[in-house]
């Protein structure tokens, strides 16, 4: 990162809105900030720290663009560490392009996306766990998303992994004391902390690390959203169904055979459980090589999906299509869905053939409403059984963090192990240190190049 360069960027979502906010950061923050802004008030002596101050911003050529509220925030008691001013002007796209391209012209340059919290995260404001917490908190779709990101972003995570580092090098320190003074070290030997007690400092933190993994797992599906493919026979009605569950018309609904060629995806928020609801292309065989493929994709989705609803129809037999792909799928993660109970039933019980294999069972009318309720609030207890909420401050790992928390746990265990078969100190240091530097990972003490692009590459532009 060049320090010396100033950035900008529209930190608000694109469109139209009350407020649009330009976000710069570098040391020409205030020179542009004085170059453009004009205040309401006669008596303006210039920036006050974190103040917002009501003028108007004005184009070199004298032009008023929009009536704003400019504040400025020096360093290093910003958001970046560096000084950072930001504009709040109305929300409106051309409003709020015109007041960038303002400041670009006066010497700024564009920011590359998460630029702003990389700065932040390289000038000590915050470490690499907090910074990931930034895009966690701007991706949550529910309230228990936005705990866990907010427990993160508080520094838990960060406090969490610092002491068990700092555990974990006091004990390099004493094993290379013993590597490097051994003659002092067997004068003090009763002083000092035996095998036993090195392995026991390390099944200590072993048990920590075993505690966050287990959260990570346990708690996924909360952090990340869970998939829940809807799947089925032709007209079994899952178009249906995922209007139902959205309230609202989504995908195209006919008698048709085979109107979803294609899935569609959508959001849905079960009492603060994300959901990513799709609706995939009937079962059945067919010729056609459009469908084909989009069968395909449903068996793929079908495969990485937490939970499947194999939707029928209730007043219809089941089809060796729908049985086959229960049987191949188990019940595990498995929810049958009878759609069309408002249809008379026929003597054929349908249901009964997914009750005795042991499949949790709903009956739903997608046409009339009875049942979706419960369908939802099935989907939900289903995926993540009988669990409890998390509570607001539990420290959920992300995907990165967890890899890196299990190679810690897996070095450490091989110290120990060494430890135990008698092996000598410079032995055991390898995946001590080992352990040490994966923990380092997660909070950015010890991180690469490759590693902060690819983590703040997903982060938003303007933030």
């Amino acid at each position: 990162m060049d320090s010396t360069d100033t950035i900008a960027a529209v930190a608000t979502p694109l469109g139209r809105g009350g407020i649009g906010i330009v976000r710069i950061s570098g040391p020409k923050s205030r020179e542009i900030g004085e170059t453009l802004f004009v205040s309401a008030r006669r008596d303006f002596g210039g920036f006050a720290s974190h103040v917002l101050h009501h003028g108007w911003i004005v184009s070199c050529q004298g032009q008023r663009i929009d009536e704003v509220l400019t504040s400025f925030m020096p360093a290093p008691a910003s958001y970046t560490g560096e000084d950072v001013l930001e504009i709040n002007s109305h929300g409106g796209p051309a409003v709020v392009q015109t007041i960038l391209e303002l400041v670009l012209e006066q010497g700024a340059r564009l920011a590359d996306p998460g630029e702003f919290t990389l700065r932040a995260f390289l000038n000590g404001r915050m470490d690499l766990s907090q910074a990931e917490a930034v895009a966690e908190m701007v991706e949550a779709d529910t309230r228990i998303g936005l705990d866990l990101a907010g427990a993160k972003l508080g520094g838990g995570l960060r406090e969490t992994v610092h002491s068990l580092r700092s555990r974990l090098q006091g004990l390099l320190a004493r094993l290379m004391a013993e590597l490097d003074f051994p003659e002092e070290m067997a004068e003090h030997a009763e002083e000092m902390e035996t095998a036993e007690y090195v392995c026991a400092e390390l099944n200590t933190v072993q048990e920590q690390l075993h505690s966050l993994l287990e959260a990570a797992s346990r708690y996924r599906c909360y952090r990340e959203g869970a998939l829940v493919v809807l799947s089925g026979p032709v007209n079994a009605g899952k178009s249906s169904l995922l209007n139902a569950l959205l309230g609202r018309k989504r995908a195209i609904v006919t008698s048709v055979p085979g109107t979803t060629r294609d899935y569609l995806e959508e959001g849905l928020n079960l009492d603060g459980l994300p959901i990513r609801l799709v609706d995939t292309a009937g079962l059945r065989q067919t010729e056609d090589e459009v469908e084909r493929a989009g069968l395909e994709q449903g068996a793929d989705l079908m495969q990485q999906a937490d939970l499947v609803c194999l939707v029928f129809d209730r007043s219809r037999e089941l089809d060796a299509d729908l049985r086959e792909a229960a049987g191949r799928l188990g019940t595990a993660r498995v929810l049958a869905v009878g759609n069309k109970q408002d249809l008379i039933f026929d003597e054929w019980d349908s249901e009964r053939w997914f009750r005795d294999r042991g499949f949790s069972c709903v009956a739903v009318s997608a046409l009339t409403g009875d049942g979706v309720d419960a369908l939802a609030r099935a989907i939900r207890e289903k995926i993540v059984g009988l669990s409890p909420e998390p509570a607001g401050d539990e420290l959920v790992p992300n995907m990165r963090q967890k890899t890196l928390l299990e190679k810690a746990r897996q070095a450490l265990g091989e110290a120990g192990q060494a430890i135990e078969s008698g092996m000598p100190p410079d032995v055991v240091l390898v995946p001590l240190q080992t352990g040490v530097d994966r923990l380092g990972e997660i909070t950015g003490e010890i991180s690469s190049e490759d590693v902060l692009d690819q983590i703040f590459s997903r982060f938003c532009i303007g933030k």
